[in-house]
């Protein structure tokens, strides 16, 4: 198996949005520029006919989208943390508070697929150095990792699968 076609890990919301993102584009957006083109075409002249044009381009950009969101689904394994065992120790889909040891701040990060990273609301991806230092651990332990910083130190305060 390729590297682009290793399992994507991902939460049931996650592959939601990737569903509601391939349907908004495909169902929705790509028939109206499609509508658009279509007019565009019908005026003749194509070459300054920026209707058409940028038309064109954005039907290339939802496609590719397209493709690139059935390929993530297509390779989707979806995984329901409220499914998941030894609830104490952090796996995928698991909200963890680390307290930082040297900076003495609190953080919260979630786990999850490459496709749902929102650092500003704390979730990274399964595959980041502080995502897999925290794997297998368990409240009080302490987890290290490098960071742009340098090496940081937490200790894991809370876990939880909502």
């Amino acid at each position: 198996m390729a590297a682009t076609d290793e399992k994507n890990y991902i939460t049931p919301d996650g592959f939601a949005a990737l569903k509601a993102e391939f349907h908004q584009l495909y169902k929705i957006e790509r028939p109206e520029v499609v509508r658009t083109v279509s007019w565009a075409a019908s005026n003749g002249d194509r070459s300054e006919n920026g209707d058409y044009i940028y038309g064109k381009r954005r039907l290339r950009q939802i496609d590719s989208r397209c493709r690139h969101l059935m390929h993530r689904m297509d390779l989707a394994e979806i995984v329901d943390a409220s499914a998941q065992q030894h609830l104490e120790k952090i796996y995928f889909g698991a909200w963890v508070t680390l307290f930082n040891l040297d900076d003495e701040t609190e953080h919260v990060y979630r786990i999850v697929g490459k496709d749902e990273l929102e650092p500003g609301k704390g979730y990274i991806s399964w595959v980041s150095p502080l995502a897999k230092s925290m794997l297998g651990k368990a409240v009080g332990d302490t987890v290290r990792t490098t960071t742009p910083k340098g090496e940081e130190r937490f200790e894991v305060i809370d876990v939880r699968y909502v």
